[in-house]
């Protein structure tokens, strides 16, 4: 993909936090360093909003996350964790990062979503035929539809420099698990769990180290 990036480049990042970070849990057992990965994405861009997606757990252990977020200047939404009399959970925010986005738009140059979901494929193609935005994604290469990336004007994949990307991670963890990273038993886990619908799950234990990111 051939895209122009310059300083001039006004943009906006939308985090869809529930599926990055299970894609990153899933895929090598490690938490994502954000920053660094909203600070790659802009480049040396200038950054409008910076906006995360975030779905609340009964224990309250998020706070520690959302701070680290505001110190790396990402503003978060939160929804409370929906749970139904059967024991279903639902945590959704396609909606919601879809009509910011569209809002935002008439303001940006570029958009920048941060996911791998599917879902997405039509909010990409509103943005760039009906507000003229440039629309990138990014996300882990081996959780991302095929679909999306079809559709954007560019996408940088985090697994192609996870050391950079992730916090904790091995190096050889994923294939000590399953072998080989494109195995189809973990495109399958992806698709019984999915990272989209997923919450935050542990909190307290798997990112309470974020407030030391830069």
């Amino acid at each position: 993909m051939s895209v122009i990036k310059h300083k001039e480049q006004r943009v906006g990042v939308f985090i869809d936090t529930q599926n990055i970070y299970h894609s990153a849990k899933m895929l090598y057992h490690s938490k994502v360093n954000f920053g660094a990965i909203v600070k790659d994405a802009v480049g040396e861009r200038s950054l409008i909003r910076a906006i995360a997606y975030v779905i609340t757990t009964e224990a309250g252990d998020e706070k520690a996350f959302f701070e680290a977020l505001t110190k790396m200047g990402i503003e978060t939404k939160t929804k409370d964790l929906q749970i139904f009399s059967s024991g279903a959970k639902k945590a959704d925010w396609d909606v919601g990062m879809a009509i910011d986005a569209v809002k935002l738009a008439p303001k940006l140059d570029a958009v920048i979503l941060i996911t791998g979901d599917g879902d997405h494929a039509p909010l990409v193609e509103y943005l760039q035929v009906n507000e003229g935005c440039q629309v990138e994604v990014v996300s882990f290469g081996k959780s991302t539809s095929s679909k999306l990336r079809e559709v954007v004007d560019d996408f940088l994949d985090l697994d192609e420099n996870v050391g950079k990307y992730l916090i904790g991670h091995r190096s050889g963890f994923f294939g000590k698990i399953t072998g080989k990273p494109s195995s189809p038993s973990v495109r399958g886990n992806f698709k019984k769990r999915g990272p989209k619908d997923a919450t935050l799950g542990t909190v307290a234990d798997d990112i309470a180290d974020l407030s030391g990111q830069e």
